[in-house]
């Protein structure tokens, strides 16, 4: 009697599997490049759609889903050796960087910009843009391991994170 009551709660134990809700999950960030929105879904709602600016052309700025890596304030441009919080630094206030086609997180990423009016516009090496309000609040609601979904479709965000299990 006793061997099978400790069985059964063994096994009762190993079929118990961890269920995750949206709210418990990390944010996920998606970009749409059709429409060169952003939006930012935490505790399984849209917390807030931005206005960004993405690759001057489709192969530019990469597709799939990808993990934050690295953050940075004002970060350092090193392409021209330009420092952190300088007006001529293009990549504005902020550096949240993704693992994209193998990279690091510093190759690829979201970032502000010393250009506004480029935000809505196919424009970047690969990057996105933000407005450097935008990309604060973003930078402060986004932790190191959140997903970042970017691809170009017709569906609406809600329709893509419920797909992708980040809303219910």
């Amino acid at each position: 009697m006793r061997k099978s009551l400790a069985l059964c709660l063994l096994l009762s134990a190993l079929l118990v599997v961890p269920f995750q809700t949206a709210a418990e999950m990390k944010p996920l960030v998606i970009v749409n490049k059709a429409i060169n929105k952003l939006a930012l879904i935490r505790d399984g709602r849209i917390e807030a759609v931005y206005p960004v600016a993405t690759g001057v052309n489709a192969d530019l700025t990469p597709e799939g889903m990808f993990t934050v890596t690295v953050k940075a304030k004002y970060p350092y441009y090193r392409k021209k050796n330009i420092p952190g919080g300088a007006p001529n630094n293009p990549l504005g206030a902020r550096w949240i960087g993704f693992n994209a086609r193998g990279t690091d997180g510093r190759i690829y990423g979201i970032h502000g910009t010393n250009n506004p009016a480029s935000i809505g516009r196919y424009v970047s090496q690969g990057c996105v843009r933000m407005h450097n309000r935008d990309v604060e609040h973003l930078y402060e609601r986004v932790p190191i391991g959140a997903r970042v979904l970017i691809l170009r479709s017709n569906e609406s965000f809600y329709a893509i994170a419920k797909r992708y299990g980040a809303v219910q």
